[in-house]
């Protein structure tokens, strides 16, 4: 699956590509918006970014899990050489201390992905805070051009800004926008 990225200044014409892609076959599940007039997008009756798709929870809790599986790893050999509970450690001391680690990897990483916008999110920040609203439009691979064509024809005041694969890999870089200097659409 991609993520497309799109701007645009009217939420009428929002609320216009809302109804235009969902007689186009996509659901709310594929179709979100990120503004600033919350009340504007519920009163349209337009899907709006939900407060996790907008802060990076998943992204920071991969990450304290993977960071965690490490530590984890490196206790539970420490356990296992040093013997500090005795020479004859029952098995599920290790299990409990290689889960409670990872465990509290992932809810440590979480919850600073709670304090921080969403790293795709982040690049249109300062358009959003003054007005602009973000759609974000998941689509299959096979159907992104069309989708491209139909924003493009039936909606060319929705300025086109980049898309990623919907996949979250935890250490990856933020979405490349077409209108920076050295990017192609």
């Amino acid at each position: 699956m991609r993520k497309l990225y799109y701007l645009t200044d009217d939420i009428i014409s929002v609320e216009q590509i809302s109804k235009d892609l969902h007689n186009h076959g996509i659901t709310y599940w594929n179709f979100c918006v990120h503004s600033k007039d919350e009340v504007g997008l519920h009163k349209r009756r337009v899907h709006s970014a939900s407060y996790l798709q907008q802060r990076d929870v998943i992204r920071h809790g991969e990450r304290g899990a993977i960071i965690g599986f490490i530590l984890a790893t490196l206790a539970v050999l420490y356990v296992m050489y040093a013997k500090p509970f005795g020479a004859e450690t029952h098995a599920l001391v290790y299990v409990a201390i290689f889960g409670f680690i990872t465990m509290f990897g992932a809810w440590a990483g979480g919850l600073n992905g709670l304090a921080t916008e969403n790293q795709s999110i982040a690049k249109f920040h300062d358009e959003v805070t003054a007005g602009k609203h973000l759609l974000m439009i998941d689509v299959k691979k096979e159907k992104e051009e069309f989708v491209k064509q139909l924003m493009q024809k039936n909606h060319p005041e929705a300025e086109y800004k980049g898309s990623e694969s919907t996949f979250i890999f935890p250490f990856s870089c933020p979405l490349k926008r077409t209108d920076e200097p050295g990017v192609t659409a």
